[in-house]
């Protein structure tokens, strides 16, 4: 190509990783439709997706600075990207309409409150709870719910559970300031994790909201653990564990699919937004994050790029009224909030 004739040496270094970054990025869209049972390797990706696109990103603003064409390269990859699954920013909404009668869902993986002091700080929990009564919400969903000793969420009115294990009790719950008629679990067998539900009143609703904490990782985020582990050992067992994950999601969807009520998806899916589990599970749900949300997102602590694995999804019949990240450092997760009213 002429153009490439043009560029030194070094630019044709950068461009042919670019030509790399920029496959990554377009063979990653087709990963949510890939059942992880049968593609369970290259599932993997999409652990990277948003690191693969802030890399073609710099790539586009690159090649833009140098005013060569190269940079048709990436931002025609990125604009696929764009149409097809939106930004990996979303820049803020300017239209706010949260009112007094929304109603306030928070969902929030504690890590047992800081039970095995992870983060060596005095009054975790309690600051926690604190924050949460600060915020405020209506329905509260919790994965790695521990009944903590100094935890007190008696301001909310009504709660269920469902914790497992012998030593320490752990688990899911879901606290609400109305009334939950209903209440129960969807098993997910040989772990620790599942779905719960609960049915709540509010006026002459009923409103199903769902907490899930799919398979988690099992992965020491920290660079010398990393380090340490075998790539092709690492590999194998994040596919396997994504494996779990679609059996989960599709045990979740066959007990969803007899629910008749408006629904609310709160959960830690412990994937991201470009996988076969989250296309699967939102369905024709809408993303808050994605209706009135801001920035990356970020929902967990993961020191290389921003990574979003902890989502909630409303019914279209509610208005998405607003949405917010929390940046508090209590847990290994970041809480998450939004503003809902059935006046759509």
């Amino acid at each position: 190509m002429k153009y490439m004739k043009k560029l030194r040496f070094i630019d044709k270094i950068i461009y042919f990783i670019n030509v790399v970054f920029a496959t990554l990025l377009l063979f990653s869209y087709a990963l949510p439709f890939l059942p992880p049972k049968t593609f369970s390797i290259l599932s993997v990706l999409n652990l990277g997706v948003s690191f693969i696109g802030l890399i073609n990103v710099l790539f586009f603003i690159y090649w833009l600075v140098k005013r060569k064409k190269q940079f048709m390269l990436s931002f025609v990859i990125l604009l696929i990207g764009y149409l097809s699954f939106g930004t990996l920013y979303k820049f803020s909404s300017s239209e706010k309409t949260e009112n007094p009668q929304d109603i306030k869902v928070m969902n929030y993986n504690v890590r047992l409150f800081n039970l095995y002091d992870w983060i060596p700080e005095k009054g975790v929990e309690t600051k926690m709870v604190d924050f949460i009564k600060t915020e405020a919400p209506d329905v509260l969903s919790i994965q790695e719910y521990h009944p903590h000793k100094n935890i007190d969420l008696s301001f909310f009115k009504h709660k269920f559970e469902k914790l497992s294990g012998k030593k320490t009790k752990y688990g899911q719950a879901i606290f609400s300031q109305f009334p939950i008629v209903n209440s129960g679990s969807v098993e997910f067998p040989d772990t620790g994790n599942n779905a719960i539900f609960a049915d709540v009143v509010k006026g002459v609703d009923t409103i199903r909201f769902y907490n899930i904490h799919l398979e988690s990782l099992h992965i020491d985020t920290k660079v010398e653990s990393l380090k340490k582990e075998d790539s092709e050992r690492l590999l194998k067992r994040v596919g396997r564990t994504f494996k779990m994950q679609q059996f989960q999601t599709e045990l979740f969807l066959m007990h969803k699919k007899q629910c008749t009520y408006k629904m609310v998806i709160c959960g830690d899916f412990n994937n991201t937004a470009f996988s076969y589990v989250y296309r699967k599970i939102k369905g024709d749900l809408n993303d808050t994050f994605k209706e009135r949300g801001s920035g990356f997102g970020r929902t967990y602590d993961f020191k290389f790029f921003p990574v979003r694995i902890d989502f909630i999804f409303a019914d279209d019949a509610f208005a998405v009224n607003g949405f917010k990240t929390y940046e508090n450092q209590y847990s290994d997760h970041y809480p998450v909030m939004t503003n809902l009213s059935m006046d759509k």
